[in-house]
C-alpha cells in the first residue's frame, strides 16, 4: 500500500465565506494593478471626484450632503463620525444589537461620551418602541445623537433604521442620527436622504467588493452644521480639511491611489452595470436560500424576528456542547473553506456564513456543500440536505441573469 504524499499545495480557489473582507472580483484587482499617478495632478482629479460622486449615489444621500474619503478602516470612520459632530461629556443613545455595537460604544466611551447604552440579547434588532421612548423622557434634549448599527455583522441581524427616524419624529427631538452602514452598505437599500440619516459610516471590504483600506463618513447638512460647533480635538480626520480639498477631487493628504481605482470600478460594477436594485434582490435571494438550508440541516438561526434577516451574512447556533471553533477548524482543513467565528459572547456557540459582495448561486451552492460535508465529519450529520433546500429556493426565484433580465 502507498502511504499518502504530503501535500502542501491546494488545487482550486478558497473559498472565503467569512461576512467580510469579502472577495475581490479579478476586475477590481486588475482595475487596481496600475502605475501610481500624481495626487495632485488632473487625472488624479477626475478620479476622486468620480468616486465621491458615485458613493453620494449608494449612500443616497441629500443633494447638500457630502461623503468624506478616509484612508482607514471602519473604526477610524467611527473615530471621524464622533470627533467631528459631539463634545466630551455628550450623552448618547446607543444599543447593544452585538459585537460591533458594542465595539462602537467603547470608543465612544474613550472619547469621553456618556453613553445610555440599552441592553440587548443579541438575537433582536433596535426597538424603534424604546427609542421613542429613551427620547420622551428626554424633554431637555440632552442626548445629542443616537447611534445605530444598521446590520449587525456578528448576529445576522438587521435593524429598520426608518422606523428610528419616525420615532425620532414622532417626539420631534433634534439628536443626530448616526448609522453603522459598515455591512449594509451596497448589500441592501441604504437611503441616507429619505431616513433623515446624519452620519452614516461604512468601509471598502464589505458590499463595495474592495480590500479593507477605505472608510466612509456620508454626511447631511444637519451633521455639517453640528461639526462647526463640536470641539474635540481633529486633524487627520476633520471633515473640514476634507471640505476644501474634496471640491477640486482632491484629498488633504495622501490618498489610497490603488484603492480609489479599485472604489471606481466598484462603482461602475454596482451602479452603472448591474444596478443597485438587483445588487439588493441577489443578496436577498442568496440569504433565502442560506436560511433554507440551516433549517434542512436541522440547525438554529441565531435571529429570531424574520423581518430582522441580514442579506449579508447567516448566523447559525450549534447545539450545546458544540464548539465553532472547532468545526470551522475542520471545515477549512478539509475543504479550504473559511467560515467566520462567533465573536464576543457568542464565541464558540455560532457559526457564520458571509453571502455578500461578488457572490452568486454555484459559490453559495458550493459554500453550503461545504458546510454540509464539514457538519458530517465533525460528528453531527444534517437531518436532510441543505444543499438540495437551498436550490430548491433559487429555483423557485431565479436571478436576473438567469431569467434574462438587463
Amino acid at each position: 500500500m502507498i502511504a499518502p504524499l504530503s501535500v502542501s499545495f491546494r488545487a482550486g480557489r478558497h473559498f472565503l465565506q467569512i461576512p467580510g473582507p469579502s472577495n475581490v472580483p479579478d476586475r477590481i484587482l486588475r482595475a487596481m494593478n496600475r502605475a501610481t499617478i500624481d495626487h495632485r495632478g488632473p487625472e488624479f482629479a477626475r478620479l476622486g471626484a468620480e468616486c465621491l460622486e458615485g458613493m453620494k449615489t449608494i449612500f443616497r444621500t441629500e443633494d447638500n450632503g457630502h461623503v468624506f474619503i478616509y484612508p482607514a478602516g471602519g473604526t477610524g470612520a467611527w473615530e471621524a463620525s464622533i470627533v467631528n459632530t459631539l463634545n466630551t461629556g455628550d450623552r448618547v443613545l446607543m444599543f447593544e444589537t452585538g459585537h460591533f455595537a458594542t465595539l462602537w460604544r467603547r470608543i465612544a466611551e474613550k472619547f469621553g461620551l456618556n453613553v445610555d447604552f440599552v441592553k440587548g440579547d443579541w438575537r433582536h434588532g433596535i426597538s424603534a418602541a424604546t427609542v421613542e421612548a429613551k427620547l420622551r423622557d428626554d424633554p431637555s434634549h440632552a442626548i445629542k445623537a443616537v447611534m445605530c448599527v444598521h446590520t449587525e455583522t456578528s448576529t445576522g441581524i438587521t435593524s429598520n433604521i426608518a422606523e428610528v427616524r419616525r420615532a425620532m419624529d414622532a417626539v420631534h427631538h433634534p439628536a443626530l442620527l448616526m448609522v453603522d452602514a459598515v455591512s449594509s452598505l451596497a448589500t441592501c437599500a441604504f437611503r441616507q436622504k429619505e431616513w433623515g440619516v446624519d452620519v452614516a459610516i461604512a468601509a471598502s471590504q464589505k458590499g463595495l467588493m474592495l480590500p479593507p483600506g477605505l472608510g466612509f463618513n456620508a454626511v447631511s447638512a444637519k451633521a455639517l452644521g453640528a461639526s462647526q460647533h463640536a470641539r474635540m480635538p481633529r486633524s487627520y480626520w476633520s471633515w473640514d480639511d476634507m471640505l476644501a480639498f474634496n471640491d477640486k477631487g482632491f484629498f488633504p493628504y495622501t490618498p489610497a491611489t490603488g484603492l480609489l481605482y479599485g472604489l471606481r470600478e466598484s462603482i461602475r460594477m454596482l451602479v452603472h452595470e448591474e444596478g443597485l436594485a438587483h445588487v439588493f434582490q441577489r443578496h436577498q435571494r442568496l440569504a433565502e436560500a442560506a436560511r433554507e438550508a440551516v433549517g434542512a440541516w436541522g440547525l438554529e438561526l441565531l435571529a429570531e424576528d424574520p423581518r430582522e434577516f441580514s442579506s449579508v451574512v447567516t448566523a447559525v447556533m450549534l447545539p450545546g456542547g458544540c464548539d465553532e471553533a472547532e468545526f470551522r477548524r475542520v471545515v477549512l482543513n478539509n475543504f479550504d473553506l473559511s467560515l467566520g467565528a462567533g465573536l464576543g459572547r457568542l464565541a464558540g456557540k455560532v457559526f457564520r456564513i458571509g453571502h455578500l459582495g461578488d457572490f452568486n448561486d454555484l459559490m453559495l451552492c458550493g459554500t453550503l456543500c461545504g458546510v454540509e460535508m464539514g457538519l458530517a465529519k465533525f460528528g453531527l450529520p444534517p437531518k436532510e440536505s441543505g444543499v438540495v433546500a437551498a436550490m430548491a429556493v433559487l429555483a423557485k426565484v431565479p436571478s436576473a441573469v438567469a431569467s434574462g433580465a438587463a
